[in-house]
Protein backbone atom coordinates (compact mmCIF):
# COMPACT_ATOMS: atom_id res chain seq x y z
CA UNK A 1 0.00 0.00 0.00
CA UNK A 2 0.89 3.64 -1.06
CA UNK A 3 1.49 5.47 1.96
CA UNK A 4 -0.85 8.64 1.05
CA UNK A 5 -3.37 5.98 -0.65
CA UNK A 6 -6.84 7.20 -0.25
CA UNK A 7 -6.24 10.89 0.40
CA UNK A 8 -7.82 13.17 -2.17
CA UNK A 9 -6.11 16.62 -2.70
CA UNK A 10 -7.44 19.27 -4.35
CA UNK A 11 -4.46 21.75 -6.17
CA UNK A 12 -5.19 25.55 -7.02
CA UNK A 13 -1.62 26.07 -7.63
CA UNK A 14 0.60 27.28 -10.56
CA UNK A 15 4.38 27.85 -10.98
CA UNK A 16 6.92 25.90 -9.18
CA UNK A 17 6.15 26.11 -5.21
CA UNK A 18 2.65 24.61 -5.00
CA UNK A 19 3.46 22.41 -7.68
CA UNK A 20 6.32 21.20 -5.96
CA UNK A 21 4.42 20.21 -2.66
CA UNK A 22 1.28 18.11 -4.38
CA UNK A 23 4.15 16.37 -7.07
CA UNK A 24 5.49 14.73 -3.39
CA UNK A 25 2.40 14.23 -2.23
CA UNK A 26 1.09 12.25 -5.65
CA UNK A 27 4.74 10.50 -5.67
CA UNK A 28 3.62 9.24 -2.17
CA UNK A 29 0.38 7.62 -3.84
CA UNK A 30 -2.56 10.64 -2.92
CA UNK A 31 -4.96 11.91 -5.70
CA UNK A 32 -4.01 14.75 -6.38
CA UNK A 33 -6.52 16.83 -8.60
CA UNK A 34 -5.13 20.04 -10.38
CA UNK A 35 -7.32 22.82 -10.98
CA UNK A 36 -6.30 25.20 -13.85
CA UNK A 37 -7.19 27.64 -15.84
CA UNK A 38 -8.94 27.12 -19.17
CA UNK A 39 -6.78 29.68 -20.83
CA UNK A 40 -3.34 28.14 -21.23
CA UNK A 41 -3.67 26.21 -17.89
CA UNK A 42 -0.68 26.71 -15.44
CA UNK A 43 1.61 29.06 -16.37
CA UNK A 44 4.44 27.25 -16.34
CA UNK A 45 3.06 25.18 -19.05
CA UNK A 46 4.32 28.23 -20.98
CA UNK A 47 7.81 29.04 -19.93
CA UNK A 48 9.59 27.15 -22.58
CA UNK A 49 8.93 23.86 -24.67
CA UNK A 50 12.02 21.92 -24.54
CA UNK A 51 10.46 18.58 -23.56
CA UNK A 52 8.79 17.61 -26.69
CA UNK A 53 6.89 20.19 -26.78
CA UNK A 54 6.23 20.55 -23.17
CA UNK A 55 7.58 22.88 -20.39
CA UNK A 56 10.88 21.98 -18.23
CA UNK A 57 9.38 22.85 -15.26
CA UNK A 58 6.24 21.61 -16.13
CA UNK A 59 6.94 18.02 -16.51
CA UNK A 60 9.16 18.15 -13.35
CA UNK A 61 6.29 19.38 -11.11
CA UNK A 62 2.91 17.89 -12.57
CA UNK A 63 3.69 13.79 -12.98
CA UNK A 64 0.89 11.91 -11.41
CA UNK A 65 -1.64 14.26 -11.66
CA UNK A 66 -5.36 14.77 -13.19
CA UNK A 67 -6.01 18.39 -14.55
CA UNK A 68 -9.59 20.07 -14.23
CA UNK A 69 -9.25 23.41 -16.62
CA UNK A 70 -12.43 25.18 -15.46
CA UNK A 71 -12.66 29.22 -14.96
CA UNK A 72 -13.18 29.78 -11.57
CA UNK A 73 -14.23 33.23 -11.97
CA UNK A 74 -17.72 31.49 -13.33
CA UNK A 75 -20.22 30.24 -10.93
CA UNK A 76 -20.51 26.80 -12.14
CA UNK A 77 -16.57 26.12 -12.27
CA UNK A 78 -16.53 27.83 -8.68
CA UNK A 79 -19.00 24.91 -7.42
CA UNK A 80 -17.71 22.24 -9.43
CA UNK A 81 -14.39 22.73 -7.73
CA UNK A 82 -16.60 23.13 -4.00
CA UNK A 83 -17.45 19.94 -4.71
CA UNK A 84 -14.64 18.30 -5.20
CA UNK A 85 -13.50 19.69 -2.31
CA UNK A 86 -16.05 18.70 0.08
CA UNK A 87 -14.84 14.92 -0.62
CA UNK A 88 -11.19 15.71 -0.33
CA UNK A 89 -8.80 15.39 2.00
CA UNK A 90 -6.54 18.48 1.65
CA UNK A 91 -6.23 21.73 -0.58
CA UNK A 92 -2.80 23.05 -1.46
CA UNK A 93 -3.07 26.31 -3.04
CA UNK A 94 -0.94 29.63 -4.12
CA UNK A 95 -3.42 32.03 -5.60
CA UNK A 96 -2.10 36.02 -6.13
CA UNK A 97 -2.71 37.85 -3.18
CA UNK A 98 -6.76 37.91 -2.01
CA UNK A 99 -8.06 35.91 -4.87
CA UNK A 100 -8.42 32.83 -2.77
CA UNK A 101 -10.72 35.25 -0.53
CA UNK A 102 -12.75 36.91 -3.61
CA UNK A 103 -13.84 33.47 -4.99
CA UNK A 104 -14.84 31.84 -1.57
CA UNK A 105 -11.69 29.53 -1.56
CA UNK A 106 -9.67 31.08 1.47
CA UNK A 107 -9.22 28.31 3.85
CA UNK A 108 -11.73 29.97 6.17
CA UNK A 109 -14.81 29.45 3.60
CA UNK A 110 -13.53 25.99 2.77
CA UNK A 111 -13.20 24.82 6.35
CA UNK A 112 -16.31 26.50 7.73
CA UNK A 113 -18.43 23.02 6.74
CA UNK A 114 -15.50 20.71 6.92
CA UNK A 115 -13.75 21.07 9.84
CA UNK A 116 -11.76 17.60 9.16
CA UNK A 117 -10.13 19.25 5.51
CA UNK A 118 -6.37 20.71 6.35
CA UNK A 119 -6.04 23.51 3.75
CA UNK A 120 -2.67 24.72 2.90
CA UNK A 121 -2.44 28.46 1.40
CA UNK A 122 1.48 29.79 0.06
CA UNK A 123 2.18 32.81 -1.05
CA UNK A 124 5.18 35.06 -1.06
CA UNK A 125 5.13 36.67 2.22
CA UNK A 126 2.56 35.14 4.44
CA UNK A 127 -0.85 36.59 5.60
CA UNK A 128 -0.35 39.94 7.09
CA UNK A 129 2.06 42.13 7.77
CA UNK A 130 3.28 45.13 5.22
CA UNK A 131 4.25 42.54 2.28
CA UNK A 132 1.21 40.77 2.28
CA UNK A 133 -0.06 41.85 -1.17
CA UNK A 134 3.37 42.13 -2.34
CA UNK A 135 3.68 39.93 -5.91
CA UNK A 136 6.39 37.39 -5.47
CA UNK A 137 8.25 35.29 -7.95
CA UNK A 138 11.39 33.33 -6.73
CA UNK A 139 14.04 35.94 -7.81
CA UNK A 140 12.76 38.75 -5.48
CA UNK A 141 12.21 36.10 -2.57
CA UNK A 142 16.11 35.26 -2.64
CA UNK A 143 16.68 38.61 -2.74
CA UNK A 144 14.45 40.00 -0.16
CA UNK A 145 15.59 37.02 2.01
CA UNK A 146 19.24 38.22 1.70
CA UNK A 147 20.41 34.66 -0.26
CA UNK A 148 21.45 36.82 -2.90
CA UNK A 149 23.25 38.65 -0.62
CA UNK A 150 25.77 35.93 0.31
CA UNK A 151 25.78 33.80 -3.29
CA UNK A 152 28.42 34.38 -5.84
CA UNK A 153 31.72 36.01 -5.86
CA UNK A 154 32.65 38.73 -3.75
CA UNK A 155 32.68 41.37 -6.51
CA UNK A 156 29.35 39.99 -7.90
CA UNK A 157 26.22 38.77 -5.75
CA UNK A 158 24.12 36.29 -7.85
CA UNK A 159 20.89 34.17 -8.02
CA UNK A 160 21.32 30.72 -7.29
CA UNK A 161 21.15 28.37 -10.54
CA UNK A 162 17.45 26.71 -9.38
CA UNK A 163 14.28 27.70 -7.89
CA UNK A 164 15.64 28.08 -4.29
CA UNK A 165 13.01 29.71 -2.34
CA UNK A 166 9.99 28.16 -4.55
CA UNK A 167 11.44 24.30 -3.76
CA UNK A 168 11.76 25.84 0.28
CA UNK A 169 8.17 26.82 0.14
CA UNK A 170 7.26 23.26 -1.57
CA UNK A 171 9.21 21.31 0.61
CA UNK A 172 7.69 22.61 4.09
CA UNK A 173 4.35 22.73 2.70
CA UNK A 174 4.14 18.74 1.54
CA UNK A 175 5.80 18.54 5.01
CA UNK A 176 2.95 20.55 6.73
CA UNK A 177 0.48 18.26 5.07
CA UNK A 178 1.80 15.61 6.25
CA UNK A 179 1.72 16.32 9.78
CA UNK A 180 -1.59 17.61 9.84
CA UNK A 181 -2.59 14.01 8.24
CA UNK A 182 -0.92 12.40 11.47
CA UNK A 183 -2.84 14.72 13.87
CA UNK A 184 -6.15 14.16 11.83
CA UNK A 185 -5.68 11.05 12.11
CA UNK A 186 -6.21 11.29 15.64
CA UNK A 187 -8.18 14.13 16.25
CA UNK A 188 -10.51 14.02 13.52
CA UNK A 189 -9.71 17.79 12.94
CA UNK A 190 -8.04 19.15 9.92
CA UNK A 191 -5.99 22.29 9.47
CA UNK A 192 -5.35 25.70 8.04
CA UNK A 193 -1.74 25.87 7.30
CA UNK A 194 0.37 29.35 5.74
CA UNK A 195 3.86 29.01 4.11
CA UNK A 196 5.24 31.89 3.03
CA UNK A 197 8.16 31.75 0.47
CA UNK A 198 9.93 34.24 2.38
CA UNK A 199 10.32 32.15 5.38
CA UNK A 200 11.03 28.97 4.49
CA UNK A 201 14.05 31.22 3.19
CA UNK A 202 14.98 32.83 5.77
CA UNK A 203 14.92 29.31 7.58
CA UNK A 204 17.85 27.86 5.04
CA UNK A 205 19.84 31.08 5.43
CA UNK A 206 21.01 28.96 9.07
CA UNK A 207 24.30 29.95 10.15
CA UNK A 208 24.72 33.14 7.98
CA UNK A 209 21.14 34.48 9.90
CA UNK A 210 22.58 33.66 13.25
CA UNK A 211 26.56 34.87 12.35
CA UNK A 212 24.67 38.21 11.41
CA UNK A 213 22.92 38.09 15.24
CA UNK A 214 25.80 37.36 17.03
CA UNK A 215 28.60 38.55 15.29
CA UNK A 216 27.31 41.92 14.07
CA UNK A 217 28.31 41.06 10.41
CA UNK A 218 27.05 38.10 7.93
CA UNK A 219 29.58 36.13 6.69
CA UNK A 220 31.10 36.85 3.25
CA UNK A 221 30.40 36.01 -0.18
CA UNK A 222 32.47 33.06 -0.98
CA UNK A 223 31.87 31.86 -4.63
CA UNK A 224 32.71 27.89 -3.74
CA UNK A 225 34.65 28.47 -0.54
CA UNK A 226 33.53 28.69 3.11
CA UNK A 227 33.31 31.53 5.10
CA UNK A 228 33.95 29.23 7.97
CA UNK A 229 36.38 26.43 6.72
CA UNK A 230 39.13 26.01 5.12
CA UNK A 231 40.64 24.51 2.85
CA UNK A 232 37.55 24.38 1.46
CA UNK A 233 37.34 25.51 -2.29
CA UNK A 234 38.32 24.75 -5.78
CA UNK A 235 41.97 23.86 -6.65
CA UNK A 236 43.86 23.77 -9.40
CA UNK A 237 45.37 20.40 -11.35
CA UNK A 238 47.69 20.28 -13.93
CA UNK A 239 44.79 19.86 -16.26
CA UNK A 240 41.53 20.94 -14.62
CA UNK A 241 40.30 21.36 -10.53
CA UNK A 242 39.25 19.53 -7.90
CA UNK A 243 36.91 20.75 -5.26
CA UNK A 244 38.47 19.84 -1.73
CA UNK A 245 36.87 20.36 1.64
CA UNK A 246 38.32 19.59 4.67
CA UNK A 247 36.22 20.10 8.44
CA UNK A 248 38.22 18.85 10.65
CA UNK A 249 41.86 19.18 12.41
CA UNK A 250 42.75 15.18 11.67
CA UNK A 251 41.20 15.71 7.73
CA UNK A 252 43.87 18.64 7.40
CA UNK A 253 46.28 15.93 8.65
CA UNK A 254 44.94 13.58 6.20
CA UNK A 255 44.82 15.80 3.21
CA UNK A 256 48.88 17.54 3.58
CA UNK A 257 50.54 14.02 4.52
CA UNK A 258 48.32 10.75 3.14
CA UNK A 259 46.81 12.91 -0.24
CA UNK A 260 49.60 15.79 -0.94
CA UNK A 261 52.80 13.79 0.10
CA UNK A 262 53.55 17.36 2.00
CA UNK A 263 54.19 16.57 5.88
CA UNK A 264 55.90 19.65 6.12
CA UNK A 265 52.52 21.42 6.16
CA UNK A 266 50.84 19.17 9.29
CA UNK A 267 52.45 21.03 12.13
CA UNK A 268 53.00 23.97 10.39
CA UNK A 269 51.93 26.62 13.23
CA UNK A 270 49.53 29.05 10.98
CA UNK A 271 47.42 25.53 9.79
CA UNK A 272 46.98 23.50 12.95
CA UNK A 273 43.72 24.27 13.73
CA UNK A 274 40.83 25.34 11.54
CA UNK A 275 40.54 28.36 13.33
CA UNK A 276 43.84 29.42 12.53
CA UNK A 277 43.77 28.06 8.73
CA UNK A 278 40.40 30.22 8.09
CA UNK A 279 42.86 33.38 9.81
CA UNK A 280 45.77 32.54 7.29
CA UNK A 281 42.98 31.33 4.72
CA UNK A 282 45.11 32.93 1.64
CA UNK A 283 48.70 31.23 2.31
CA UNK A 284 46.91 28.04 3.00
CA UNK A 285 44.94 27.69 0.17
CA UNK A 286 48.12 28.77 -2.31
CA UNK A 287 49.91 25.95 -0.11
CA UNK A 288 47.36 23.30 -0.83
CA UNK A 289 46.99 24.87 -4.46
CA UNK A 290 50.93 24.72 -5.16
CA UNK A 291 50.59 20.87 -4.05
CA UNK A 292 47.69 19.64 -6.28
CA UNK A 293 48.57 21.56 -9.29
CA UNK A 294 51.16 18.41 -9.57
CA UNK A 295 48.55 15.92 -10.00
CA UNK A 296 46.07 15.25 -13.20
CA UNK A 297 42.03 15.56 -11.97
CA UNK A 298 42.19 11.55 -11.99
CA UNK A 299 45.16 10.63 -10.58
CA UNK A 300 44.49 13.68 -7.24
CA UNK A 301 40.42 11.73 -6.97
CA UNK A 302 42.08 8.80 -6.06
CA UNK A 303 44.92 10.23 -3.55
CA UNK A 304 42.30 11.76 -2.22
CA UNK A 305 39.72 8.96 -1.62
CA UNK A 306 42.18 7.06 -0.61
CA UNK A 307 43.03 8.97 2.25
CA UNK A 308 39.71 9.80 3.30
CA UNK A 309 39.59 13.58 2.23
CA UNK A 310 36.17 14.89 1.48
CA UNK A 311 36.56 15.77 -2.32
CA UNK A 312 34.53 16.26 -5.59
CA UNK A 313 35.16 17.18 -9.28
CA UNK A 314 33.26 19.55 -10.72
CA UNK A 315 30.27 18.11 -12.94
CA UNK A 316 28.85 19.71 -15.57
CA UNK A 317 24.81 19.10 -15.73
CA UNK A 318 25.32 16.58 -19.13
CA UNK A 319 27.76 15.05 -16.59
CA UNK A 320 25.05 14.42 -14.00
CA UNK A 321 22.48 12.84 -16.54
CA UNK A 322 25.02 10.28 -16.73
CA UNK A 323 26.17 10.42 -13.32
CA UNK A 324 27.64 7.03 -12.30
CA UNK A 325 26.04 6.70 -8.84
CA UNK A 326 22.27 7.70 -10.48
CA UNK A 327 23.10 4.88 -13.08
CA UNK A 328 24.31 2.07 -9.95
CA UNK A 329 21.62 2.60 -8.07
CA UNK A 330 18.76 2.61 -11.33
CA UNK A 331 17.42 5.96 -9.81
CA UNK A 332 15.74 7.24 -13.68
CA UNK A 333 12.34 5.96 -15.13
CA UNK A 334 10.14 6.46 -17.83
CA UNK A 335 6.70 9.00 -17.64
CA UNK A 336 4.24 9.25 -19.95
CA UNK A 337 3.76 13.45 -21.31
CA UNK A 338 0.89 14.21 -24.06
CA UNK A 339 3.25 14.27 -26.33
CA UNK A 340 6.30 11.59 -25.45
CA UNK A 341 7.85 9.40 -23.05
CA UNK A 342 10.48 11.16 -20.96
CA UNK A 343 13.39 10.32 -18.02
CA UNK A 344 12.63 11.62 -14.64
CA UNK A 345 14.31 10.81 -11.49
CA UNK A 346 13.03 8.56 -8.82
CA UNK A 347 11.83 11.09 -5.61
CA UNK A 348 14.88 11.03 -3.70
CA UNK A 349 13.57 9.08 -0.54
CA UNK A 350 13.51 5.13 -1.13
CA UNK A 351 11.09 3.30 0.86
CA UNK A 352 12.05 -0.69 0.70
CA UNK A 353 8.33 -1.66 0.43
CA UNK A 354 7.21 0.40 -2.72
CA UNK A 355 8.67 2.58 -5.17
CA UNK A 356 6.78 5.87 -6.24
CA UNK A 357 4.34 5.65 -8.91
CA UNK A 358 5.57 8.11 -11.01
CA UNK A 359 2.45 8.77 -13.17
CA UNK A 360 1.88 10.53 -16.16
CA UNK A 361 2.31 14.39 -17.10
CA UNK A 362 -1.29 15.40 -17.74
CA UNK A 363 -2.59 17.11 -20.69
CA UNK A 364 -4.70 20.63 -19.81
CA UNK A 365 -7.72 19.93 -18.79
CA UNK A 366 -6.89 16.07 -19.63
CA UNK A 367 -10.08 14.81 -16.85
CA UNK A 368 -11.97 17.91 -16.89
CA UNK A 369 -15.10 15.60 -18.11
CA UNK A 370 -14.73 12.83 -15.80
CA UNK A 371 -14.00 15.07 -12.71
CA UNK A 372 -16.69 17.08 -13.78
CA UNK A 373 -18.95 14.22 -13.52
CA UNK A 374 -17.49 13.50 -10.37
CA UNK A 375 -18.30 16.51 -9.16
CA UNK A 376 -22.19 16.19 -10.01
CA UNK A 377 -22.46 17.41 -12.89
CA UNK A 378 -24.25 15.72 -15.94
CA UNK A 379 -23.58 15.06 -19.44
CA UNK A 380 -25.57 18.04 -20.96
CA UNK A 381 -24.02 21.03 -18.07
CA UNK A 382 -20.73 20.03 -19.15
CA UNK A 383 -21.30 20.14 -22.64
CA UNK A 384 -22.05 23.47 -22.39
CA UNK A 385 -19.67 24.23 -20.01
CA UNK A 386 -17.19 23.36 -22.59
CA UNK A 387 -18.98 24.86 -25.55
CA UNK A 388 -19.32 28.04 -23.40
CA UNK A 389 -15.46 28.46 -22.49
CA UNK A 390 -16.03 27.60 -18.86
CA UNK A 391 -14.10 24.42 -18.94
CA UNK A 392 -11.51 22.97 -21.49
CA UNK A 393 -11.11 19.26 -22.22
CA UNK A 394 -7.93 17.93 -23.67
Amino acid sequence: MLPLEGVTVVALEQAVAAPLATRNLADLGARVIKVERVDGGDLARGYDHVVHGSASHFVWLNRGKESLAVDLKSEQGADAVRSLIAKSDVVVQNPAPGAAARLGLDAESLRADHDELIVVTMSGYGAGGPFAHHKAYDMLIQAESGLISLTGTPEHPAKTGIPTSDIAAGMYASQAVLAALVRRGVSGVGAAIDVSMLEATVEWMGHALYTQLYAGAPPPRMGVSHAAIAPYDAYPTSDGQMLIGVQSDPGWRDLVIKALDAPELADDERFTTNVLRVRHRTDCDAAVAERTRRYTTAELADRLLDAGVPAAQLKEIGDVIDHPQLQARDRWRTVTTESATIEALLPPATFDDFEAPMGEVPALGQHTRALLGEAGLTGAQIDAMVAGGVAAQR
